[in-house]
């Protein structure tokens, strides 16, 4: 029987396995794939003590599709010129599902011989390949060994090890991006649809006033005059939609104004366009999100407020922000007309509300809709914070 069982200590962990574990903890907090890949190109150079670590994704057409690199200087990377070819050691390793080792590159045949004219020359070598189920999608490419004259079979070892949660990491990356990719695309699509529902149909109107003012000055400038103020309302009508929908695409500047903070100046935005009275009351004790979330919260919350402007025709409308310490809670009301929220027709082309559903549903919250024609409507929305 081992101390450490006797004594009801764990065993002591390796530092190569903590290290592992650390270059690991520290890729999982991040989302962009480049910035993954940057991590884990350090990571492994620390982890092997090497001068120099790179991490190519190829494109599949002889090319990488990224190639970063580690322990060059800016000045070095820029001087090598573009991007290298996947040829020679640096294809060689995404053609296959095994590591390769050697204390001289330059001795091996798939070895070209040939470098860019400011590459630094390189003779200990290992490379890994990262291998996720649909195959090879990098490789780790790590060289001249600092405190040895080569790697060896340990190096190698937590390189592959490293490697296996980079697949992951890589991919979890990448699904990420493109979970943005297509939130920006509905919300491009969100965008047409708020310009040909409203500000296209009031510069419709707009050109048909702006004709009928033309005819009807042939007859006396008092008989054009209901017509030109027609024109003159649906003009700042138009512009304020177009001001709103200009400042929708500003980037909320979650991190430095909070939530509340970024609500406050919408509020201002949409009361200055729409004539609305909107009100944000945000208790103190409101949990903090992080930006991702933050984000598709607002969203969700900036749906709420313009359907509650554009539809309700409400006096006022109030945001209330609060919670306990697991649990965001939001509520957008409205003094306005109400609607029956079981009409297949309302629900299909107007408000929507099955976009804020599903985001609802993405975050692990819930939204639920109260309304009634002639009584206003309130949206509440809870979201679960801090792994609750």
């Amino acid at each position: 029987m081992s101390k450490a069982i006797v004594s009801g200590m764990p065993e002591p962990v390796s530092p190569a396995l903590k290290a592992v574990s650390d270059a690991v903890l520290a890729v999982a907090s991040r989302l962009s794939v480049d910035e993954v890949l940057q991590q884990l190109v350090d990571r492994a150079r620390e982890l092997v003590e090497a001068r120099y670590a790179a991490l190519g994704i190829p494109d599949g057409s002889g090319g990488f599709r990224r190639f970063l690199v580690a322990g060059m200087s800016d000045e070095l990377v820029a001087a090598m010129g573009p991007l290298p070819r996947t040829h020679g050691m640096l294809g060689a390793m995404l053609e296959t599902d095994g590591a390769y080792l050697t204390d001289d590159i330059h001795r091996d045949p798939r070895f070209r011989g040939w470098w860019p004219g400011a590459h630094p020359d390189m003779r200990s070598f290992l490379g890994v390949p990262i291998v996720a189920p649909e195959g090879v999608i990098g490789a780790f490419y790590l060289t001249e060994k600092e405190t040895a004259p080569t790697f060896d079979a340990h190096d190698q070892e937590l390189i592959e090890l490293l490697a296996s949660h980079a697949a992951i990491a890589i991919t979890n990356a990448r699904l990420y991006e493109r979970s943005r990719e297509l939130s920006i695309l509905s919300e491009r699509n969100r965008l047409a649809l708020e310009l040909h529902d409203v500000v296209s149909q009031k510069l419709f109107s707009l050109n048909l006033a702006a004709e009928a003012a033309a005819t009807l000055l042939d007859r006396g400038p008092e008989e054009a005059r209901p017509q030109l103020e027609r024109v003159r309302d649906l003009a700042r009508d138009a512009l304020a939609e177009l001001r709103s929908l200009i400042f929708g695409l500003r980037p909320a500047e979650l991190e430095r104004d909070g939530l509340d903070g970024v609500l406050r100046k919408e509020a201002t935005m949409l009361q200055r366009v729409h004539g609305v009275k909107v009100r944000i009351d945000a208790h103190g004790d409101a949990p903090h999100l992080e930006p991702a979330c933050a984000g598709e919260v607002l969203r969700i919350v900036e749906e709420a407020l313009h359907n509650a402007v554009r539809h309700a025709e409400a006096d006022t409308v109030t945001v209330r922000l609060g919670g306990a310490e697991h649990a965001l809670r939001i509520e957008v009301a409205d003094d306005g007309i109400g609607f029956d929220p079981t009409d297949p027709e309302l629900r299909s082309h107007h408000l929507g509300l099955t976009s804020m559903e599903e985001r609802a549903r993405e975050l692990g919250g819930r939204l639920t809709l109260m309304a009634s024609p002639g009584s206003g409507t309130v949206v509440s929305l809870e979201v679960p914070v801090n792994g609750a």
